[in-house]
């Protein structure tokens, strides 16, 4: 007796053909077992969803794209879902030129939260910024898929939620941002219980060399200028601000299952050791590399697997030169400080934290306060939600809670020389 359905498959893009014993003596199932990973990209109009394209091009006979979901930028994902024809598709908002393209690829549009459960989706790039990605980076987990993640702030919000679902789905976390990405492959073939610290990697932003006066009168157009990323303006602001420095810390202690105090953040301009890891007995491992964010996304989908074809211009020591150390300075760039308290505190403060940053950042950009008083911002909505009862452990519904508070709050914030 012989099951065998392959009707709604196109066989080229199936690598063999496995048979299972069937519950009946004699009787078999075929399986189809395909050759290529089929990828959900979650923000897929965003910098990492971009880039994460770009990879999946250079190797269509190993990565197939199954569903993207974007939020404002309708008209590139209508390109995109012309280009790659997915099966799924998500948007927060629709017009016309979408709604054709969907219909021209025959996809089914549904709700991110659900197109991330999609039996046919393997594993899950998620690129979202903010807020946005937490609740679908849980459901997926929570089934076991694997998550490819590059959203620093659903860790930064509920790591812990995070973890539980990871421990419950038995599913994977593969790190895409760049230091994340370094200390996961500098782990490989080590034992948890031998990491003594975890060193990452900071290239000051686009203000590391800039006067302390001169800090107040910095616009958004020179905040956006990274010396050497190219990323979204919410991360790049970050970046000069060492926020998002400050966010990495948080992240490690859940991707690693590490203290903070075994986290440390070590200034490095040339972007080129992404991160560092010292072992129990002294030795320390760094994985270095051009910074480019192709060569860590195409890490995390290819995983276990390196690719046969580099992503990113192949690094070459003699020409970078020097490379340079330091500390970073927590008086100039206080929201560095401001994150790894949150951190330490735990809880719903790094909740807090990362929605009052969000919403100061969007002021910043829009010329409402100044460069400055972004950390005031965030300082103020922390300092008020000190003075309120806290859940050490708190549900999702407690964290979208606090996250919705925060936003608000931050909003309401009155900088005293500002616009």
């Amino acid at each position: 007796m012989l099951h065998l359905d392959i009707q709604n498959y196109d066989l080229k893009d199936w690598k063999y053909l496995y048979r299972a014993d069937g519950e009946a003596q004699g009787s078999y199932n075929w399986h189809m077992v395909s050759d290529r990973k089929r990828i959900a990209i979650l923000g897929s109009t965003g910098s990492i969803g971009r880039q994460t394209l770009d990879v999946i091009k250079q190797f269509p006979d190993r990565f197939e794209v199954i569903a993207l979901a974007a939020g404002r930028r309708t008209t590139l994902l209508a390109e995109q879902i012309h280009n790659f024809k997915p099966r799924y598709v998500a948007s927060a908002l629709m017009d016309s030129t979408l709604e054709s393209s969907i219909e021209s690829v025959s996809a089914q549009r549904i709700p991110m939260e659900e197109l991330v459960l999609a039996p046919d989706v393997d594993i899950v790039l998620a690129g979202t910024g903010g807020g946005a990605g937490l609740v679908p980076t849980i459901e997926a987990l929570k089934v076991g898929k694997p998550v490819a993640i590059a959203n620093k702030e659903a860790l930064v919000m509920a790591g812990h939620l995070i973890r539980k679902a990871l421990q419950e789905g038995n599913g994977a976390l593969y790190p895409v941002d760049s230091e994340h990405s370094a200390i996961w492959q500098c782990l490989w073939g080590e034992e948890d219980h031998d990491i003594r610290r975890i060193l990452l990697t900071a290239s000051g932003g686009a203000f590391r060399d800039l006067a302390d006066e001169e800090l107040a009168a910095v616009t958004p157009a020179q905040a956006l200028k990274h010396p050497t990323w190219n990323m979204g303006d919410k991360i790049t602001v970050d970046c000069a601000t060492l926020m998002n420095k400050g966010m990495e810390t948080i992240e490690a202690t859940w991707l690693f299952d590490v203290p903070m105090e075994r986290v440390e953040v070590v200034l490095h301009r040339e972007s080129i050791v992404h991160s560092l890891v010292e072992f129990s007995d002294g030795s320390v491992k760094a994985q270095l590399g051009v910074p480019d964010m192709r060569l860590p996304i195409q890490c995390a989908l290819a995983y276990p697997d390196r690719m046969p074809k580099p992503p990113a211009p192949e690094l070459d020591l003699a020409t970078a030169g020097t490379l340079n150390f330091g500390r970073p300075d927590i008086e100039r760039f206080p929201c560095l400080n401001l994150a790894m308290h949150a951190g330490s505190e735990g809880g719903t403060y790094p909740a807090v934290m990362a929605a009052a940053d969000e919403i100061a950042v969007e002021r910043f950009l829009a010329g409402e306060i100044r460069f400055i008083d972004i950390a005031t911002v965030i300082e103020h909505v922390l300092d008020e939600h000190s003075k309120s009862i806290q859940s050490s452990d708190p549900v999702l519904a407690e964290v979208l809670e606090v996250d919705a508070w925060a936003r608000k709050k931050a909003k309401s914030v009155s900088i005293a020389g500002s616009s």
